[in-house]
């Protein structure tokens, strides 16, 4: 088990993906990156090719995704959407014919702050995209994983977890209110909870998952966020350029913790942990309002068990090792 407070690593917030990486030699190992063609995904791909790395990266619209990764060497694309079902069998699918060990899966793909909108099972976009979709994903190419033998997945959640924990009771939100801001932060939440499950469950196969917060960045994620919105974060447009508070990043230290999280030797032996700013979060109260830290129900063995299982069911898929993971836990 490993302890959710600061190591401390030696990097920071300013840290970027490129000095993580720096003397990294990443030939032969290859990686998965969800949404790997814009914003955060894109320079998570850059670095892991230019390191060495054969990088598959699944879009929904494979053409705009190869354009994106033209002249990156080492990336392969793939059709993924990660609120249809039969969409992540076929992306994973063809990537077992290949028979390749997969020692990265980077689960960066989301949604932030998006109004209503459910899939065709019904399930609430945002928990089903930035969640389920991750997590049937995993599933389909857990036995990839364990052909490693040192594989890590690193799954993106955010400060915004702290908005909300996952509601047991009605996570679809059939019943209460939609708030899209609670619903991004159950899905968060959820991110978070999954890697500290799925690390229980992975480890006696040498498989390590981690949670990354990125911090604030302005990306394609923010897409639904009003002027209003972006003002009661600290950001202000003046002349028609963004003027942003000094605790955001640009996306190269964006995907630093990403980095971290995928490749660092500080991490050998460890998992199922939320990090940021390159280093393992400080676990924070409840009613913690610092823009740092990680929230208790974020990372509660209790909830993480009781999601997978939740995450089973509306699924219909898991991965089927459960009764060896509850006697090595």
């Amino acid at each position: 088990m490993t302890e959710q407070k600061p190591l401390p690593s030696g990097f920071g917030a300013k840290t970027t993906a490129e000095e993580v990486l720096a003397g990294c030699d990443l030939r032969g190992k290859v990686a998965i990156v969800t949404g790997g063609h814009g914003g955060l995904g894109l320079e998570t791909t850059r670095v892991l090719s230019n390191a060495g790395a054969t990088v598959i990266t699944g879009s929904r619209d494979p053409k705009k995704a190869q354009a994106a990764v033209a002249i990156t060497k080492n990336v392969e694309v793939g059709q993924l959407d990660l609120a249809s079902p039969s969409s992540i069998d076929r992306f994973a699918v063809e990537f077992l014919k290949s028979n390749r060990a997969l020692d990265l899966l980077i689960n960066n793909a989301g949604l932030m702050a998006a109004p209503l909108m459910r899939d065709a099972r019904g399930y609430e976009m945002q928990f089903a995209t930035n969640h389920l979709g991750h997590f049937q994903l995993t599933a389909r190419l857990w036995e990839a994983l364990k052909k490693s033998g040192e594989a890590r997945v690193v799954t993106l959640s955010s400060r915004g977890h702290s908005f909300g924990e996952v509601d047991f009771s009605d996570p679809n939100f059939n019943t209460r209110p939609y708030d899209k801001w609670k619903s991004y932060g159950q899905s968060k939440s959820a991110n978070s909870l999954f890697s500290v499950e799925l690390d229980k469950r992975g480890r006696e196969y040498g498989i390590r998952a981690f949670a990354a917060h990125p911090g604030a960045i302005l990306t394609e994620l923010t897409r639904y966020i009003t002027e209003e919105e972006l003002k009661a974060f600290g950001v202000n447009r003046e002349n028609g350029v963004l003027k942003l508070p000094e605790r955001f990043k640009n996306v190269g230290q964006g995907a630093a913790t990403t980095i971290w999280c995928a490749v660092s030797p500080q991490l050998n032996g460890k998992g199922g942990v939320y990090c940021e700013d390159c280093d393992i979060a400080a676990a924070v109260p409840a009613d913690s309002k610092l823009f740092t830290g990680v929230r208790p129900w974020a990372v509660d063995k209790a909830a993480a068990e009781a999601l997978w299982d939740l995450s089973a069911k509306l699924t219909s898929v898991s991965i089927p090792d459960r009764a060896a993971a509850g006697r090595s836990a």
